[in-house]
């Protein structure tokens, strides 16, 4: 067995979730705000599309590289949200986004190199990473500074054996937006950047997510069809990756995946052609809940770290009251019936914190945060 995998922590939030669907089996009204996932249904022209493919027949293998016309509309997509021009030759389909940062950690890692990442960041990170026999690296980011990745910190933790660097904007667990000065400077640092932007599309204000690809054309862009579009359950995700790279992901796409679901690539084909009404509507609704959660959490005297200017989630400071967010979460769960993240999930860093997510009714977040606040109460701190 390989050692690594013994490192591999697990995850978390599935642990709660489990727990808490456990308690609803047993009659028991569960608050999820634990789930990183979108409640809406997905828009119906997707369906529609993801219907009619059944309805063709069009239910056979792809071109391993992915649906050709939806690889092109893939590279129309981000010429149009980015200015930048991507050549559908270096676009690569897959099932969802983890096998995609799974195959380039494969391409671009040996045995005991290392990968760059934040702590806290997306758990899955360190264990794509440790799947692959490399080391993950973690940088450090502050709480009293709000979790800021600085290009100087990592800076500091690249060596001779780093492969890469994560980046993910807007961020999960913290819900913050990179800055262009941060993506200008990273690419600076020589080594293949790897940017997560799975919850581009779900920002508010006037704030603005930022393609790695608008600073450089040497690196790798992950995304899918998940979040923007909800589309969780259908596992449609690419990679954008350098041409030099993409006959090696294409081999071991065909020897590990073959090719992602044929007829979640024609819906996902009818997302990026029609369904941006329906992302404007979901990501309007989120934001009446953001707003909604601010007040009222800070109303409740609890600080948000960076009030999240993008995707879904609100990383809560209950250090006063914990420093095992793990416990903390099962504590809340069983006697407030919230379903909560512990923030330890996210990494060391991320002890003494728990993430709450706005993807539900605002009827059932009002529901969720009045039990928390007399969970709180209850603790008399």
């Amino acid at each position: 067995m390989n050692p690594q995998i013994d490192k591999m922590t697990s995850f978390m939030v599935m642990d709660v979730l489990e727990k808490a669907n456990e308690l609803q089996r047993e009659g028991i009204s569960v608050i999820h705000m634990e789930v990183g996932e979108p409640d809406f249904n997905m828009p119906e022209c997707i369906k529609k599309a993801e219907m009619d493919a059944v309805s063709s027949h069009l239910t056979h293998y792809t071109n391993s590289m992915g649906d050709p016309e939806l690889r092109e509309e893939i590279a129309k997509f981000y010429n149009k949200e980015y200015g930048v021009k991507v050549d559908p030759n270096c676009v690569l389909v897959t099932s969802g986004s983890s096998p995609a940062i799974y195959m380039t950690l494969m391409l671009l890692c040996e045995a005991d190199s290392e990968v760059i990442m934040p702590n806290p960041g997306y758990s899955c990170y360190k264990n794509f990473s440790l799947a692959v026999n490399a080391n993950p690296v973690l940088v450090k980011l502050r709480s009293d500074n709000d979790f800021e990745y600085n290009t100087e910190d990592i800076k500091k933790a690249i060596t001779p054996k780093t492969r890469a660097i994560f980046v993910n904007s807007p961020s999960n667990p913290i819900g913050d937006l990179l800055s262009e000065n941060f993506f200008k400077k990273v690419v600076k640092l020589g080594l293949p950047v790897l940017s997560d932007e799975i919850y581009h599309g779900i920002v508010y204000g006037k704030g603005k997510a930022h393609s790695i690809l608008e600073y450089s054309d040497d690196a790798f862009v992950f995304n899918g069809f998940s979040k923007r579009f909800a589309m969780t359950g259908l596992r449609l995700g690419y990679v954008i990756a350098p041409e030099k790279y993409m006959r090696s992901l294409q081999k071991i796409q065909q020897n590990l995946f073959i090719c992602a679901p044929s007829t979640t690539q024609r819906a996902g084909l009818a997302a990026l052609k029609y369904a941006k009404p329906d992302v404007i509507k979901m990501r309007d609704i989120y934001n009446e809940r953001r707003i909604y959660m601010i007040k009222r959490l800070k109303d409740m005297g609890l600080h948000i770290c960076s009030e999240p200017l993008g995707a879904f989630y609100m990383f809560i400071d209950v250090r006063k009251y914990t420093s095992n967010s793990y416990n903390f979460a099962f504590d809340v769960l069983n006697k407030a019936h919230v379903g909560v993240t512990p923030g330890v999930d996210f990494g060391s860093e991320g002890e003494g914190f728990i993430r709450l997510s706005y993807a539900n009714s605002l009827e059932n977040i009002k529901e969720g945060l009045d039990r928390l606040e007399n969970y709180f109460s209850s603790l008399n701190i």
